[in-house]
């Protein structure tokens, strides 16, 4: 593939196996790429790991990402039994290389929270400032948070001897050279990748029907934290978590299903800024709900004194509240947006197709 857009010729005669092809290409080529510096990167000791994943991790999560959901859209123009597995091992190295970089973001999230809490800044002291408990608190956060990122990198580290990653590298080594196609790859790409494009589109619009939209319309979002949606009553405090992360559900599905929206967009040469702007809302949506049930697990530990388990208690209501605003910021921003799949996939130019690859792998 050349960094030339595709000629109008070119692009009128382009199957949908041409353009499925051609960023499967470059996307293994990122990923081949980036595997030996990420290997690399996770060799080193835990506490080298940052908020930010490294150069190489991070370009080895975008192709992983990419080709995933490029290969879940559209499946049906690939040989379903190849494809399969390939989604299954990828799904696996994505999960592997995400383990740690979230504990760390978690660990950033959580603390900076408590010190912003417990501080005393310009424009007045933190509700928590001078409690007895949030140094303690804090230290068992930043304890617990330690011990489960070096479980995780170690876990990491093991798994990336293995013979399942070179396997796997191995089947993108393939697909650089012939990715396994359907027949039905070989019709023209916009009657083929057009149709598994807007079904991309419809399950999204459907997950964010079933979303409490009206429920998350005030900036506050106080209702959010009284009044739960449709879930089981709870009776205790594994259930409470239990209700909380089928709150959750719903919206951590619409997050994946905003990220394979935007690759299906790619795929037909266009990329969507307003869709990039959404899967971060959400994944601040994710992270707010993870460290939450974090918080609420700490204040759970056996033998700890009142006023920690209270400041803990302080923490996970401020990162319910961060998921409150997440919510209401997606809310304001989807009704804004196309109504129907038709205004995101009308036809793109000639010069659209098979443009996008390089582009957001480079």
């Amino acid at each position: 593939m050349t960094d030339a857009p595709m000629t109008d010729r070119a692009a009128s005669t382009a199957t949908a196996g041409d353009i499925l092809s051609s960023h499967l290409t470059a996307l293994a080529g990122a990923f081949l790429r980036a595997l030996p510096l990420a290997v690399g990167e996770v060799g080193a000791r835990p506490g080298a790991a940052s908020v930010v994943p490294s150069e190489g991790t991070a370009d080895l999560l975008r192709a992983v990402r990419r080709i995933n959901g490029l290969l879940t859209t559209f499946s049906a123009s690939f040989e379903p039994v190849w494809a399969q597995e390939s989604r299954t091992e990828l799904a696996w190295l994505l999960n592997l290389l995400a383990l740690e970089p979230g504990y760390v973001r978690r660990s950033a999230r959580l603390l900076g929270a408590l010190d912003g809490l417990s501080g005393s800044e310009a424009e007045g002291p933190g509700m928590l400032a001078g409690h007895a408990g949030a140094p303690k608190a804090r230290a068992l956060l930043d304890r617990q948070l330690t011990l489960a990122r070096t479980r995780a990198h170690s876990s990491v580290l093991q798994e990336l001897r293995s013979a399942r990653l070179h396997a796997l590298a191995d089947r993108m080594t393939l697909l650089v050279a012939d990715a396994p196609l359907a027949p039905s790859a070989d019709g023209r790409a916009g009657a083929v990748l057009v149709p598994q494009a807007a079904a991309a589109f419809g399950a999204l619009a459907v997950s964010v029907q079933q979303l409490p939209l009206q429920r998350a319309s005030t900036p506050y979002g106080g209702d959010g934290l009284r009044r739960l949606g449709a879930v089981p009553s709870a009776r205790g405090a594994l259930d409470a978590d239990a209700a909380l992360a089928a709150d959750d559900a719903p919206w951590h599905r619409t997050r994946v299903l905003v990220r394979r929206a935007r690759y299906a967009l790619e795929v037909c040469g266009r990329p969507s800024a307003v869709l990039d702007e959404l899967d971060r809302v959400l994944l601040r949506h994710q992270e707010a709900s993870e460290a939450a049930v974090t918080a609420a697990t700490a204040a759970r530990t056996p033998r700890i004194t009142p006023a920690t388990a209270y400041v803990l208690g302080v923490v996970h209501a401020d990162q319910r509240l961060e998921v409150e605003a997440a919510r209401y910021a997606f809310g304001r921003r989807w009704p804004e947006l196309p109504p129907g799949t038709e205004a995101w996939l009308e036809l793109p130019p000639a010069e659209g197709w098979g443009s996008a690859a390089e582009s957001r792998t480079a």
